[in-house]
């Protein structure tokens, strides 16, 4: 009984959260304000549950069974828009692009996020060796041996798969059941079949220009609705992140985490190294990074708690094309492709810091040149070649290890770190695809600067 009470207390406390951040939007408070302020509050009520209750009680477990309605269903709502907003965003960019120049903003964007995976490969690389991280040592409980059992099986999965089997199996039997969301290559389904259906209609224009036309009117119509229900989900950010952040720190097992502390610590330099290249980039492409932080903080904010760059996509897109003053065209598709290639946080810092720490159990000298060019060609690579397979960040430690020559078991190591770690990655991997966006639309004029200045 008297668990009951301080359950629905806690609900309250959560309500009133809730209900303070609606005040805030009533007084028309900025967005990004609330965001940031429902993220420290979050922080700050999920530390005061599990210090009061602990981690695993049942006060803290049927809490969040209600205070998650918010936080799931928000990341819900995201993830029903994804493949509706992909569909209509790639198709309505590459008909209203100009198809000389197509080839170049999509080689441009490519380009920038597989150049910046690298260059967060080295960085991973560097920070993992002056920490002289290792992962000689390490304790392993059951959990840890079970998740690098499982990690083995998945290898073996992929290794089944030839590259070039890889490759096709981004093109669609089927795009209605990749538009299902099902499948390990769903999302570059959907951007495949939305291009060549936008090719098509391109061509179409110069023998049925009517029907080129009508269709292309379907398109902007069905891309202003998605638009408008991205809008409409937006608007719900500042409580989903309040809800999700609650949820991650009254739960999270501080003990666990204190054991892995310091590789925690170095994650999270190189994390945010990663984020002044960021900034460095932009600066040398001429925009201010000051802007670009103050107007990405939303995107980034939610990218940081829900921990899905995939689900970060509505947000990306509207940030990109009304507060940073990117075309549509490059919005959508940096954004889209941001989701499944040159993962700076997934695909490029994590899988070298964990080569970096396992060499050394082998006998590998992590340090030597020819070991560490490889290991940045390799994992650059990988974050192109995984596109195709889904998997996320431990995905591209298992291909970037298996290719290495180093054990993949290991990465079961990091098992009671890994939503932590997580977190600080999906912000990377979403800030990267944002930084493809603004250069390329920088490199081919359609960036407008007095929107992204304003």
């Amino acid at each position: 009984m008297n668990d009951i009470i301080l359950i629905i207390l806690n609900i309250l406390v959560f309500s009133g959260l809730i209900y303070g951040l609606f005040m805030m939007q009533k007084k028309h408070i900025s967005f990004t304000k609330r965001v940031l302020l429902a993220l420290v509050g979050g922080i700050i009520f999920g530390g005061i549950l599990q210090l009061i209750y602990g981690s695993g009680s049942n006060v803290v477990t049927e809490s969040n069974t209600w205070i998650s309605i918010v936080g799931s269903a928000y990341v819900r709502l995201l993830k029903m828009i994804v493949i509706p907003l992909i569909f209509v965003a790639i198709t309505s960019a590459v008909i209203n692009q100009d198809s000389k120049n197509l080839g170049k903003m999509a080689g441009i964007i490519i380009l920038v996020l597989v150049l910046t995976t690298a260059i967060s490969a080295a960085v991973g690389a560097g920070t993992a060796s002056i920490f002289n991280l290792t992962a000689e040592g390490l304790q392993q409980g059951q959990d840890e041996i079970a998740a690098g059992e499982r990690l083995e099986e998945r290898l073996g999965e992929f290794q089944q798969q030839s590259i070039p089997d890889q490759i096709v199996g981004i093109i669609p039997t089927n795009p209605f059941y990749s538009m299902t969301g099902q499948g390990s290559s769903s999302t570059l389904s959907v951007v495949v079949f939305a291009a060549i259906i936008a090719i098509a209609t391109i061509g179409l224009r110069r023998k049925k220009p009517e029907s080129a036309e009508h269709f292309a009117k379907i398109i902007k119509t069905l891309h202003d609705v998605v638009m408008r229900m991205v809008t409409l989900i937006l608007r719900l950010t500042p409580y989903g992140v309040l809800a999700l952040m609650t949820k991650v720190m009254s739960t999270s097992n501080f003990e666990e985490i204190y054991r892995l502390l310091k590789f925690v610590l170095a994650s999270y330099v190189a994390l945010i190294l990663m984020m002044i290249i960021h900034f460095i980039i932009l600066a040398i492409f001429g925009l201010n990074p000051m802007k670009f932080i103050m107007k990405s903080a939303p995107v980034l904010a939610f990218a940081f708690t829900s921990r899905t760059s995939a689900g970060a996509l509505p947000l990306n897109i509207e940030t990109q094309i009304d507060k940073l003053g990117v075309s549509e065209g490059h919005a959508n598709l940096s954004a889209s492709l941001g989701t499944s290639i040159g993962q700076n946080g997934c695909a490029g810092i994590y899988p070298a810091m964990l080569a970096i720490m396992i060499a050394p159990t082998i006998g590998i000298n992590p340090l030597a040149p020819a070991f560490l060019i490889k290991l940045i060609i390799v994992t650059a690579l990988s974050s192109f070649g995984i596109a195709g397979v889904g998997g996320g960040a431990t995905f591209a430690a298992l291909i970037v290890l298996s290719t290495m020559g180093l054990p993949v078991g290991l990465v079961g190591l990091l098992i009671a770190i890994e939503p932590l770690i997580d977190m600080g990655r999906t912000a990377v991997n979403v800030s990267g695809s944002m930084v493809s966006g603004l250069i390329s639309s920088k490199i081919m004029n359609k960036i407008n600067t007095e929107v992204y200045n304003k």
